[in-house]
C-alpha cells in the first residue's frame, strides 16, 4: 500500500507538472524595438518563419521559407581525383603528410567553385536566402510610442508587441500556423477606427511585386548558378480589416480607420524536396490557396488550432527549478537578464528558459515531412547567408538534432532522416568517383542539391566521415524508440555507410591498425617536427570513433533484424582492428591524430577527439576511467573559450564527466551578452544575442540546440554499455539547482521519465515504457517499483542498479522502501 506521505508528495508533484510555469521561464521580454535581426522575435512552423522587429512606427517582419535556396543540382565530382588516391596514400604511409596534402589540395577537391568559399549564392552550390520582408508603415510614425513591450511566449509560439500613442493602446500579434501554413499578423487598438497604415512585401533582388485581386504578390526566381533558372518562389499578402477602408496604393495596401486587421501571408517555392532534380509546380497557385483558405476562417479559430498544434509538442518535456529568483526577473528583458547573470546575479529561471527556447526553436524550424533545420534554423535576413546557411557535416547539422530524442521531440528528428536518404542517393556516386568504394558518403558541406563532393579547399573540405556521422542519427533514433519498423526501413542506409567506411580503410605500418586515409581532424591543424603545418593525415581519432559507432550499429542492427549475419561478423572483425583511442604522451589528453603531433592551436574550437565522449559513448567514467581522465585533460587544455556552438559542446562533455559545476560554468560562458555587429572573427564575440540566439559569431543556431542537449545531460544520462539510466549525474552545486522537476525527458530503450528532486536527491519518480524493454536505473538500495495499480513489480538490485521488466505502455512509479 502506498504511504500517506508518498500520496501527498505524488499529488504535489502532479500539481506542479500540470500548473502553468512562471512566466520568466516561458517568456522572452524586450523593452525596445529590435535594432538588429538578432534582437527580433523568431516564430515558425517548420517551413515558414518570421522575425518580428516590433517597431511601432515602421514595422519590419523578416519572412522565410525553408526551401528558398539558390543554386541547383550539379555534378561536382572530379573524375580525375581517383587517379591520385594511391599516390596520396603512399605518401601518407611514408610519413610525407605535407607532400600528400599538396597532391590532395590540387586534385582531391570538388570540380568547379564548390561552395564559393562560403559565399555561394551565385554559383551552383547556392545558399539559403531570405524570402523578403513584410513592412507596416503606421500613419502616426512621427509620434513617440510609450509603454512599449514586446514578448515572445514560448508555450503558445506567439509574439506580442504593445505600445501606447495619443492615449490609444495598440497591439500586434504574430504567429506562424502549422495547421493553416500561413503567417498571421493581427493588429488591434483600444479605440475603434484607430488603425491607419500601409503594408506590403519587399525583396531586394530577383523579385516582382504587384497587387492583384486586392492582394500583394511577390514572385520571382533565384539564381540557379551558371545562368540557369533557379528556384521559383511566391509570397502573397492579404489584409482583412474590421470596419474602416482598404485601398490599393501602388504595390501596397492602405488601411484607414479600421478597428482590427488580420494580415495573412503565405509562401511556397517549387523546390521539390527531396527529389530536387525535378522541380515542383508553380508556387503561386498553392500560395494563394493557402491565403484564401486562412482568410475564410476567424482569427480565434486559427489561434486555437495553432496553440493546440504547437503545445502538443512543446509540452512533452518541461523543466522547472524551484528557486525564489524566478519572480525577481520576470519583468526584465532578455539582455537585462544576461547582463545580470554576468554581474553575479541569480536567475534560476534562465536555465529552463534557455532549455525551453531551444526546444521551441527545434519545433519551429524542423517539422515532420519538411526540410531539416540549417545553420540558422530557418531564420535569415541575408541574400548571402554566412557559410551559405548550409548543412555543415563536421558537427553543425548533427548538433541541431542532439536534443531531439532526449527532450521528447522525436518527430522533429524526421527531416534529418530524409536528408540522410537523399545524401545516400547522391553520395554513392562520390564514393565511387573518389574512392572506388561501395556504399555512400559525404564530406563536410551539404546543400539541398545533393553536394557530397569534397569542398573546394582540401585542408578543411576533405574530411570523409560527414555522411557516416549523419548516419549515426538513424541508430540514435532507434536506440531511443526501439522502433524495429523504422530500423528495417533505414538499415540499407546504415549498411551502405558502413560499406563505404570499410572500403576506404588501409593498414598503417606502425601497429597494423586499420585507418581512414586521406582525412583530417575537422578544421584543425598539426605541426610536424620540422615546423611545417598540416591538416591531411591518416586515421584522425574522430574518424576512428565514428567508425566504431557506425560499424557497431550496423552489426547490431543486422542482429536485431536477423539479417546479414556473415556481413555483421565481418564488420565486427573490422571494428576490432580500428586504431584505438590513445592517451597523448605529451600532455596526457586524448590524442587527436594517429601520431602525437604538436597542436597548431591547442585551444581550437573543434574538440574532435572527444566525439567518443559525446555524442558517442565509448568513453565513460565508469567503463573507461583512464580515457575519461584523458578527456578531462583535453578539455582543460582546450580551455573554456570558443565559438557559441563549441561552448555548447563543452557543456555536454563536462556533464558526461559528471562535473556539473564546470558544465554550468560553460553554460554561463555561452550566455555572455553578444552585441550584433561587433564580431571581429569566429574567435571573438561568442555568446548570446538579445533574443537568445547563439552568437557563433555571427548567428548560428547549433549552439542553442547543443546547449539544450547539454542541460539534459546534467539531469539524465542513459548511455554506455548497459544503457543504465542515471538521474542527476551532473547536477551543479549552485543552490538554484537544489530542487526542481522535469517531465517527459527520455532515456534509451523507449523510456519517458517524470521526476522531481529536493536537496539534490530524487524524491519522486515515474517512468513510462513506450517499447516494453527491460529498465535499468541507478537508484539507492531499497527502492520499490510499483505499477499503475499500485502492485509491486518484481525487480533485482545489483551494484547500485535496479532492473525490472516493463510492458509496452505501462507506467511505473519508484518509491523508497
Amino acid at each position: 500500500m502506498i504511504s500517506m506521505k508518498y500520496s501527498i508528495l505524488q499529488t504535489i508533484m502532479i500539481a506542479c507538472f500540470t500548473s502553468v510555469s512562471a512566466q520568466s521561464d516561458l517568456t522572452l521580454r524586450f523593452n525596445e524595438p529590435a535594432k538588429h535581426f538578432t534582437a527580433s522575435s523568431p516564430v515558425g512552423n517548420g517551413r515558414l518563419g518570421a522575425m518580428v522587429f516590433g517597431n511601432p512606427g515602421a514595422e519590419r517582419i523578416v519572412l522565410n521559407e525553408i526551401s528558398m535556396w539558390s543554386g541547383g543540382v550539379e555534378d561536382a565530382n572530379s573524375k580525375e581525383a581517383i587517379k591520385y588516391l594511391p599516390q596520396i596514400r603512399e605518401l601518407l604511409l611514408a610519413g610525407k603528410n605535407i607532400e600528400a596534402q599538396e597532391v590532395l589540395q590540387k586534385y582531391f577537391v570538388c570540380k568547379g567553385p564548390g561552395s564559393g568559399f562560403g559565399a555561394g549564392a551565385n554559383v551552383k552550390f547556392g545558399c539559403y536566402q531570405t524570402l523578403g520582408d513584410l513592412f507596416i508603415r503606421w500613419q502616426d510614425s512621427a509620434v513617440a510610442a510609450q509603454q512599449y513591450q514586446r514578448i515572445l511566449q514560448l508555450d503558445s509560439a506567439i509574439t506580442r508587441t504593445t505600445w501606447v500613442k495619443n492615449g490609444v493602446t495598440f497591439k500586434e500579434e504574430v504567429l506562424v500556423s502549422a495547421p493553416q501554413q500561413v503567417i498571421l499578423v493581427r493588429l488591434s487598438a483600444s479605440r475603434p477606427g484607430a488603425l491607419n497604415f500601409r503594408t506590403g512585401l519587399f525583396r531586394r533582388e530577383r523579385a516582382e511585386i504587384k497587387t492583384r485581386d486586392g492582394m500583394v504578390e511577390l514572385t520571382g526566381a533565384l539564381n540557379g548558378g551558371n545562368d540557369d533558372a533557379g528556384v521559383k518562389y511566391a509570397s502573397v499578402l492579404k489584409v482583412i480589416n474590421k470596419n474602416g477602408k482598404q485601398r490599393v496604393t501602388g504595390n501596397e495596401l492602405e488601411i484607414q480607420n479600421a478597428d482590427e486587421c488580420l494580415l495573412v501571408i503565405g509562401a511556397h517555392t517549387n523546390l521539390n524536396w527531396p527529389d530536387v532534380e525535378t522541380p515542383g509546380p508553380d508556387p503561386l497557385p498553392a500560395t494563394k490557396a493557402d491565403v484564401n483558405k486562412a482568410a475564410s476562417k476567424s482569427y480565434a479559430t486559427m489561434l486555437s488550432a495553432h496553440v493546440k498544434d504547437f503545445s502538443a509538442l512543446f509540452k512533452r518535456c518541461q523543466l522547472t527549478l524551484n528557486d525564489g529568483s524566478y519572480k525577481a526577473v520576470e519583468n526584465l528583458s532578455v539582455m537585462e537578464r544576461l547582463q545580470r547573470l554576468q554581474q553575479g546575479g541569480k536567475d534560476a529561471a534562465m536555465v529552463p528558459l534557455y532549455f525551453n527556447f531551444g526546444r521551441y526553436l527545434l519545433i519551429s524550424s524542423s517539422r515532420e515531412g519538411g526540410m531539416p533545420a540549417n545553420l540558422q534554423g530557418l531564420w535569415a535576413e541575408e541574400y548571402q547567408t554566412p557559410w551559405n546557411g548550409d548543412y555543415h557535416l563536421d558537427i553543425n547539422v548533427q548538433m541541431n538534432y542532439w536534443p531531439a530524442e532526449v527532450t521528447n521531440l522525436s518527430a522533429c528528428h524526421q527531416p534529418m532522416f530524409t536528408l540522410t536518404k537523399q545524401m545516400a542517393r547522391f553520395g554513392a556516386e562520390t564514393a565511387r568517383t573518389y574512392y572506388n568504394a561501395r556504399g555512400w558518403m559525404a564530406h563536410v558541406i551539404y546543400n539541398p542539391w545533393g553536394f557530397t563532393a569534397p569542398g573546394e579547399g582540401a585542408s578543411w573540405g576533405s574530411a570523409l566521415t560527414g555522411g557516416a556521422w549523419v548516419a549515426t542519427h538513424l541508430w540514435r533514433h532507434y536506440q531511443y524508440t526501439n522502433d524495429q519498423a523504422f530500423l528495417r526501413s533505414v538499415y540499407p542506409l546504415l549498411k551502405g555507410a558502413a560499406d563505404f567506411y570499410r572500403d576506404i580503410l588501409i593498414t598503417e605500418p606502425s601497429h597494423n591498425w586499420l585507418v581512414t586515409a586521406p582525412s583530417n581532424s575537422p578544421e584543425n591543424a598539426y605541426i610536424l617536427p620540422d615546423g611545417r603545418e598540416g591538416q591531411t593525415c591518416m586515421g584522425p581519432t574522430m574518424d576512428m570513433q565514428i567508425g566504431r559507432e557506425l560499424l557497431s550499429a550496423g552489426a547490431e542492427a543486422a542482429a536485431i533484424l536477423n539479417v546479414d549475419k556473415t556481413w555483421a561478423d565481418s564488420v565486427k572483425t573490422v571494428v576490432s582492428r580500428l586504431a584505438p583511442n590513445q592517451v597523448s604522451p605529451s600532455f596526457g589528453g586524448v590524442q587527436e591524430w594517429l601520431v602525437d603531433y604538436k597542436e597548431a592551436d591547442p585551444h581550437h574550437r573543434h574538440v574532435s577527439p572527444l566525439y567518443g565522449l559525446y555524442p558517442y559513448d565509448e568513453i565513460t567514467p565508469w567503463d573507461t576511467p583512464e580515457m575519461a581522465a584523458a578527456a578531462r585533460k583535453t578539455l582543460e587544455r582546450r580551455g573554456d573559450a570558443g565559438t557559441g556552438w563549441s561552448r555548447a559542446w563543452k557543456i555536454a562533455f563536462w556533464s558526461r564527466l559528471g562535473d556539473g559545476d564546470h558544465a554550468y560554468k560553460m553554460l554561463k560562458e555561452l550566455w555572455a551578452p553578444a552585441v550584433a555587429g561587433s564580431e571581429i572573427s569566429m574567435n571573438s564575440g561568442a555568446g548570446t544575442y538579445a533574443n537568445l540566439f547563439c552568437a557563433h559569431p555571427p548567428f548560428q543556431i547549433d549552439g542553442n540546440f547543443g546547449a539544450v542537449a547539454g542541460i539534459a545531460e546534467m539531469l539524465l544520462q542513459s548511455h554506455g554499455k548497459e544503457n543504465v539510466i542515471r538521474l542527476l549525474p551532473a547536477l551543479p552545486s549552485d543552490g538554484q539547482f537544489a530542487s526542481g522537476n522535469i517531465k517527459g525527458i527520455c532515456a534509451v530503450n523507449g523510456f519517458q521519465l517524470d521526476f522531481s528532486w529536493k536537496n539534490r536527491q530524487v524524491d519522486q519518480l515515474s517512468i513510462l515504457s513506450t517499447s516494453g524493454a527491460v529498465c535499468k536505473i541507478s537508484l539507492p538500495e531499497g527502492s520499490v517499483v510499483k505499477d499503475q495499480q499500485g502492485k509491486v513489480v518484481k525487480h533485482t538490485y545489483n551494484n547500485g542498479v535496479l532492473t525490472f521488466s516493463t510492458k509496452k505502455g505501462g507506467r511505473y512509479t519508484i518509491v523508497k522502501g
